[in-house]
């Protein structure tokens, strides 16, 4: 058994709906795991160290430090890592054709693509990531690599193969047989596989034919509990584009809709343009939307309409979307957050702002049941949080008398920099080795 003394935040409902209740803040607690990485209990320091008399118990002592659930990233992309920040000179059509296909043609390679998989996994775990949605690329080995690091490194991860089937370079086509036969073959390998889930992932509609359509449908139907990810109605000239390439649709989610793609275990990225049409029926279908504001500002997307989601009881989680979003730190996807709400008039509270990146998108992804937050049986998945990580930051959250702004400080001005561990099922999974303060700033 192991033991980890520290302060300790994290959530048990919505803030938004449940205030009085939502979380739990613990100054001196103490978290218990079994052998297996199983949250045990967590309490009060005082009332759980009878435990440590046993001489069996590692006992690991983070006093100093802020414990808190590891972040849950519900739109990324793996392979866009090696490319984020690139400038295209145009939105989202011009950035997928000038940057994004020829990177993305690399992972036809295994050992490219595990290269790239071992990098991309160290760099959410520095950042404090230990759950993601993820695409891959039209390729089975990237996908091959990407389950087989995540394994390797015992986390929860959902992923899958890209399909696209037009509109795109012919070296990154697939057709809607080879997407069905290929997806079949990694859903019955990786879905389910210890902590590993598979995602049905069509790009977005414009580059999936009626055909392939068809046979992400059928996918969906022969493998109930997989989940489906895509895109939609991200950019204004995508939009216009589904309604040119599919001039029987009411509207965009109306081309998901007829081939029954929508559901409580779809995910819908972006949806920064959809009516109320299409918010009632994602709505309706129990369908979730990732926001993605840091990419929706990099690429000129437009302003996700929060009130709106908001107003139809959408389930909602947050989205890093690297490469298009160019920050990989969920603190820093979560400042985004706040400021596209401002300018709506909803202030997004930093409890609604933590509870989103942690149990809100756990349950947005309908992965609640093993992460999220720290309660007896979850696994333990968690952060430790260095508050003094700057002297800055350090003085300024002396000034924060309470734990909301606590938590805005860190939401507005923390980096990287304040992961000083990150653990997977109760293993160190990345340490920072940073012996000294860092500057000021």
């Amino acid at each position: 058994m192991r033991a980890f003394r520290g302060t300790f935040i994290h959530f048990l409902d919505n803030p938004e709906t449940n205030p009085d209740s939502s979380h739990q803040l613990i100054e001196d607690g103490l978290m218990l795991l079994n052998d297996e990485g199983v949250i045990i209990d967590v309490g009060e320091f005082r009332d759980l160290k009878k435990y440590l008399m046993d001489p069996c118990v590692d006992y690991i002592d983070y006093s100093e430090y802020i414990i808190i659930p590891g972040f849950v990233d519900s739109h990324i992309h793996y392979p866009q890592l090696e490319m984020i920040a690139s400038y295209s000179g145009g939105q989202l059509l011009e950035w997928l054709e000038r940057c994004v296909f020829a990177t993305e043609a690399k992972y036809k390679d295994y050992e490219y693509a595990k290269l790239k998989a071992d990098i991309f996994f160290k760099a959410l775990l520095k950042n404090g990531t230990t759950s993601a949605l993820v695409f891959t690329t039209v390729h089975k080995e990237s996908t091959e690599a990407f389950f087989d690091k995540a394994d390797e490194l015992n986390m929860l991860m959902i992923g899958g193969k890209v399909l696209m089937d037009r509109n795109a370079p012919a070296y990154l086509l697939d057709t809607p047989e080879k997407a069905y036969e290929e997806t079949d073959c990694l859903i019955n390998k990786w879905h389910n596989k210890n902590r590993l889930r598979y995602a049905i992932t069509p790009r977005f509609a414009p580059t999936s034919s009626e055909a392939q359509l068809q046979a992400v449908s059928a996918l969906k139907k022969k493998h109930e509990s997989v989940y489906l990810q895509t895109h939609l109605s991200e950019n204004k000239n995508e939009v216009k584009w589904v309604q040119d390439i599919f001039p029987w649709s009411r509207d965009y989610t109306d081309v998901y809709e007829k081939y029954e793609l929508l559901g409580k275990r779809s995910i819908f990225a972006h949806c920064a343009h959809l009516n109320d049409r299409e918010f009632d029926i994602i709505k309706e279908s129990n369908s979730s939307i990732a926001w993605c504001p840091c990419s929706n500002f990099f690429l000129g997307s437009g302003l996700f309409n929060i009130n709106k989601a908001r107003e139809f009881g959408i389930r909602l989680s947050l989205g890093s979307d690297v490469g298009g979003g160019n920050h990989i730190f969920m603190l820093q996807v979560m400042d985004e957050a706040y400021k596209v709400g401002a300018v709506q008039n909803y202030n997004m509270s930093p409890l609604a702002s933590f509870y989103q990146t942690t149990l809100g998108n756990a349950r947005a992804l309908s992965i609640d049941d093993k992460v999220g937050n720290l309660v007896k049986g979850k696994d333990g998945d968690f952060l430790v949080i260095n508050p003094h990580a700057t002297p800055f930051l350090e003085d300024r959250l002396k000034a924060a008398e309470t734990i909301e702004n606590k938590l805005f400080c860190l939401q507005m001005l923390a980096d990287k920099r304040i992961i000083k561990a990150t653990y997977i099922k109760g293993n160190k999974s990345y340490e920072s080795n940073s012996l000294i303060k860092e500057s000021f700033f």
